[in-house]
């Protein structure tokens, strides 16, 4: 028996008593995987992206492991949700617009210092400052550099469009905003090395395109080192009681801890391994969150239909956002239907075993977003079911 055949036996034991669809996590390849991550941390904190998780009880179990300190949030909203169920340490990555939320924020001292929130534009600071009553209570602020690689004077760029803010003139200028205007505490810096972190190096069957990404992060990293080095002192001679500077994923755990000006780092899918994890050089995770769709069909030889199956990740499009199908292994999609909304055909020999009934278990694409699917997790030990938790969706938490 092949491990994965071992692990689809272990997973169908587990869940016997329960119908699919269904979500669950291996807590064994998730512990794993954070040991893995804070290795490759070389004793630098680890911040979790709460996007890549979703949910309060693996949050919270990750977070009670030496090794991690801190959340990093995807919206306003959540950064607050957070901070009121007890988590201290919010970083929100991406800047707000919900004028409601900063007046909650602006208005409670327990939200004040529990939550920062990015800022890369001034105007962002103006739309704080007309949402709020007061400015006795200090908003914590982080400014985000912006890490694309820029070749050929700025023509050929490779990396997110994020933060404007590039250069260390640019930081620093905001930085001395900020530190002027009464209300505001500027406390951190971030800096997502998406094109390093995010994109996989050894795409199975493309050793030509895989060398090239390896080529280019290779600039991207030492490119940015240099100028995220340079930052950090033009800020820090605003802000000299800086209190992180923050940078990295998944991907770049190890190339960004090595950098002196990074103070900690951020991580999320690592813990889950989805499978755009799948194509790195630089670590190998163990798949922890999978999804069953169960066998409804049998329409003829080596083919078998499972209810659902529709569920593509963001970014842009292709068929790397599709889940895919992992437990038995030798399925795949119909190519003239892909991965269904309400039905998904699936193609090979390993059909022939299948039954009405029986779990196909699958991958998703990215991390966090499987949980916008489910509104539970199962939580797995060896080939039993320890605990069922809610996701953000279960607890009526949706919230982008």
């Amino acid at each position: 028996m092949t491990p994965r055949a071992a692990d689809r036996a272990r997973y169908d034991r587990a869940t016997a008593h329960l119908d699919a669809p269904l979500a669950l996590v291996d807590l064994e390849a998730f512990d794993a995987n954070a040991d893995d991550l804070v290795r490759r941390a070389q004793g630098k904190p680890i911040r979790v992206a709460s996007k890549s998780v979703r949910c309060r009880a693996l949050l919270e179990r990750v977070l009670a492991r030496d090794g991690f300190a801190g959340i990093m949030s995807f919206t306003l909203a959540e950064s607050i949700w957070l901070a009121r169920a007890g988590f201290e340490d919010v970083l929100l990555a991406y800047p707000s617009a919900d004028r409601d939320r900063f007046a909650e924020l602006a208005a409670d001292p327990k939200l004040a210092a529990a939550v920062t929130v990015m800022v890369d534009d001034p105007a962002q600071l103006d739309l704080i400052d007309r949402a709020r009553d007061r400015d006795d209570l200090p908003v914590r602020i982080c400014l985000e550099l912006d890490t694309s690689l820029q070749l050929l004077g700025g023509r050929v760029r490779i990396g997110a469009r994020r933060s404007p803010l590039r250069e260390p003139a640019q930081l620093a200028e905001l930085a001395r905003t900020v530190a002027r205007r009464p209300g505001f505490r500027l406390v951190g810096l971030m800096a997502y090395e998406g094109h390093v972190a995010g994109v996989g190096d050894d795409i199975a069957g493309r050793p030509v395109r895989s060398r090239a990404i390896r080529l280019m992060q290779a600039a991207a990293r030492k490119e940015l080192a240099a100028r995220r080095a340079e930052v950090v002192r033009a800020v820090r001679a605003v802000a000299p009681d800086l209190e992180f500077v923050n940078g990295g994923g998944t991907g770049s755990v190890q190339h960004t801890a090595a950098e002196d000006a990074v103070t900690e780092i951020a991580a999320g899918s690592g813990l889950y391994v989805p499978r755009l994890f799948d194509n790195y050089t630089s670590f190998t995770g163990r798949p922890a969150a999978l999804f069953a769709l169960p066998v409804v069909r049998r329409p003829g030889v080596g083919v078998v239909t499972v209810l659902g199956g529709g569920y593509p990740a963001s970014g842009a499009a292709g068929v790397d956002r599709l889940p895919v199908p992992y437990l038995p292994e030798g399925l795949r999609y119909d190519p003239q239907e892909g991965a269904g909304e309400v039905q998904t055909p699936l193609l090979g020999t390993a059909a022939d075993d299948l039954l009405i009934g029986d779990k196909v278990w699958f991958r998703h694409a990215k991390a966090g977003e499987l949980c916008e699917r489910f509104d539970e997790l199962q939580l797995v030990e060896g080939d039993r079911v320890t605990a069922t938790v809610p996701t953000y969706r279960g607890e009526g938490r949706t919230f982008l």
